[in-house]
């Protein structure tokens, strides 16, 4: 199947299914000489795992341990394509039994049906959520090498079932419950999950990341500029339905002469291009957020139909978060780490500004 690989030089590809004995991945381009290990990548991959999290993620419970195949010889990335492989250890897969010819609202049963002709109908196959440990794991090697440059990113929750943060703390939120962006939300957010879990339903919310350190220059004229890249990386989760880069939408509704960031001799005055101009990286400080759809396997009777036309009823069972938060926001950082390494290599190829 196509679309397994991302990048141009800095590139991840990613294999396996939910339920099936591993997932995995090769990361190429890495240079050498990188800082990495099994306990590096560990500790992104554990901010993401199931089985944690309080009540808004599932009760599916993996470990998630990452083992490298190749790539690092004593402590450090050698150049060569470096592989991993995570093992599934929590499968249940005879929970899924009863919707195997059922297409599941708001899931990609119908269309990997149509697209295929057959697929995997154990917590989605390819297309489930956990398809993204094998990302986190990738951003964490990208993570390794921007480490050497000074650029770090970070990701917040700004947002859970229609409750807004009033401030943003990347750091702490790396301590809260949720990745919340801040301590006052945190409280409403649980109370918030509650309710909805109580009723069988579910929440999306609005997850905001930021890249500081990123120098002048890096995107590409028309077809690969940076906020470009960085859109296309977000939208390739399958729970993210929106992103805005710096003001957004809200752009939208001002005059130019508020939009435009003035320039002034000790900067930039604000930053509504959210760190990007003509798709290239002006030195500020990157800001993107992505929309996050409602997890669709509820616990309410939907209508549906089966695989062959029938109508049909059903109430989706299995282990399931309530909320893609606070486990996408590990993805969505690992996704904009993963763009930014393969940026700079491709800056640095070009021998642009170097």
């Amino acid at each position: 199947m196509a679309g397994n690989t991302f990048g141009s030089i800095f590139k991840l590809t990613t294999f396996g299914e939910s339920h099936g004995p591993a997932l995995g991945g090769v990361v190429d381009g890495c240079p050498a000489g990188i800082a990495l290990s099994e306990a590096s990548i560990q500790t992104e991959l554990d901010k993401r795992r199931p089985g944690q999290g309080g009540p808004a993620v599932t009760a599916r419970s993996e470990p998630d341990r990452i083992r490298l195949l190749s790539g690092v010889f004593e402590g450090r990335s050698t150049g060569t394509s470096i592989g991993f492989i995570i093992e599934n250890t929590d499968q249940r897969s005879h929970d899924y039994g009863e919707i195997k010819d059922v297409f599941r609202p708001g899931h990609g049963d119908m269309t990997y049906q149509a697209k295929y002709g057959l697929r995997d109908y154990r917590g989605g196959g390819r297309s489930s959520g956990r398809e993204t440990v094998s990302r986190v794991a990738g951003g964490a090697v990208a993570a390794a090498f921007l480490q050497t440059l000074g650029i770090t990113v970070r990701a917040a929750a700004v947002e859970l079932g229609g409750i807004a943060c009033q401030s943003v703390d990347l750091e702490g939120a790396e301590h809260r419950p949720f990745f919340a962006a801040e301590d006052d939300a945190v409280l409403r957010w649980q109370e918030r999950v509650k309710d909805v879990a109580a009723q069988g339903d579910t929440l999306g919310g609005i997850v905001e990341i930021r890249a500081c350190g990123v120098p002048v220059g890096l995107g590409e004229p028309v077809f690969d500029k940076l906020d470009a890249r960085l859109a296309a990386a977000l939208m390739s989760v399958g729970a993210v339905k929106g992103v805005e880069i710096g003001g957004g939408f809200a752009a939208s509704r001002m005059l130019g002469s508020e939009n435009n960031d003035a320039m002034l001799d000790s900067g930039f005055a604000s930053n509504n291009a959210g760190g990007i101009l003509a798709g290239i990286s002006s030195g500020q400080e990157i800001v993107l957020r992505a929309a996050i759809k409602p997890i669709p396997s509820i616990a309410l009777e939907q209508r549906t139909l089966d695989r062959f036309g029938t109508a049909r009823t059903i109430r989706v069972g299995g282990r399931h978060d309530i909320c893609a938060i606070p486990r996408v926001v590990p993805v969505l950082c690992a996704m904009a780490k993963l763009v930014l390494a393969d940026m700079v290599l491709l800056q640095r190829r070009m021998g642009v500004g170097t």
